[in-house]
């Protein structure tokens, strides 16, 4: 049996899997929304890819599934 969640999963917290959709609701950057990719080797930061296109880490405690009772934030513009 194989699983999609992208691993190694944090201890605790949601789990988050490739693809879903996600917001930073803690952090400088908070209400960034991006697609997770994957979590990092030590399992408490993630690599998401932002509505811009870049690929940045973050960590996994900031971030949250968009639409999962937060504000809704609006999407930061492109230059």
């Amino acid at each position: 049996m194989t699983s999609t969640m992208a691993s190694p999963a944090p201890a605790a917290g949601p789990a988050f899997r490739e693809g879903d959709e996600v917001v930073l609701a803690e952090g400088t950057y908070q209400g960034t929304p991006g697609v997770f990719l994957k979590f990092n080797e030590d399992g408490n930061w993630a690599d998401i890819k932002e509505r811009n296109g870049e690929v940045r880490s973050h960590p996994v405690a900031w971030l949250a599934h968009n639409g999962a009772g937060l504000p809704s934030f609006p999407a930061h513009p492109a230059n």
